[in-house]
């Protein structure tokens, strides 16, 4: 066998292990911790592809581990969670909409698994499952926080539906892995980076949660307006072809 990387697969089984603590304290009722545990496996997720990045330790067997343990933190934890939190007042519904969101996160692994060498590296085709694993937990979280209305499963059922709808779409989302940290920006963005840390540190059970739907809505809107840009550019090339064609 050859040899591995010990660093960044050691934190790749940290958040592994997250989200089977997630899982466990799903089990156990404790929805708040087991939201957190995943919060942390995020944070760990996060690490080791860096970490493996600056030391020059990525491997197959890194990539193949790494997706492995991400079906585990943000698919596997956050099913269960959903169905013991919220989605088993549906009994059949309720099980089947976790299933769904568990596999459609398996789905956009593997297609990221077979595409990653083919597409820019500056956004994600589908929403990451890392992300809509998060999205899951820090809306138990900020729903535990806040008044929240009576209907909370039916939006719970919307909210999982739409988080694996995005998984399996091609819909673009911008992808901040391959940002620089040593390229020259403007006083601006520093700001702003400061200012969305404030606001996180100041109230995380809330800001957490809202900060990943702007960035979800903001997407969205992003591709949304690409399309409307490229409807009319379409029109005109194809008007353009239709008078060639008649011409000719």
């Amino acid at each position: 066998m050859r040899k591995i990387y010990l660093v960044p697969n050691f934190v790749t089984t940290v958040n592994m292990f997250c989200g089977f603590y997630a899982i466990i304290a799903s089990i156990r009722q404790d929805y708040v911790l087991a939201a957190w545990a995943i919060v942390a496996a995020g944070i760990f997720d996060m690490l080791d592809g860096r970490i493996a990045r600056m030391a020059k330790a990525t491997s197959q067997f890194g990539v193949e581990y790494d997706s492995l343990s991400d079906l585990i933190s943000f698919g596997l934890a956050p099913a269960v969670l959903l169905f013991q939190w919220a989605l088993g007042a549906y009994d059949r519904l309720g099980w089947l909409a976790a299933f769904l969101f568990l596999t459609c996160g398996a789905l956009r692994l593997a297609r990221f698994n077979v595409n990653t060498a083919a597409l820019p590296k500056n956004y994600f085709q589908g929403l990451p499952i890392t992300l809509a694993g998060e999205m899951i937990a820090t809306f138990v979280i900020f729903t535990q926080t806040v008044e929240w209305p009576a209907a909370r499963e039916t939006f719970t059922v919307i909210l999982t539906f739409g988080l694996a709808s995005l998984m399996v779409s091609t819909i673009r989302f911008p992808s901040f892995k391959e940002l620089n940290w040593k390229s020259r920006a403007t006083f601006g963005y520093l700001m702003i980076g400061v200012l969305v840390m404030i606001l996180i540190a100041i109230k995380p059970e809330v800001t957490l949660f809202l900060t990943l739907s702007f960035y979800v809505g903001l997407s969205l809107i992003m591709n949304l307006v690409r399309i409307v840009i490229r409807s009319p550019e379409h029109s005109t090339k194809s008007g353009s072809e239709s008078v060639y064609e008649r011409r000719s």
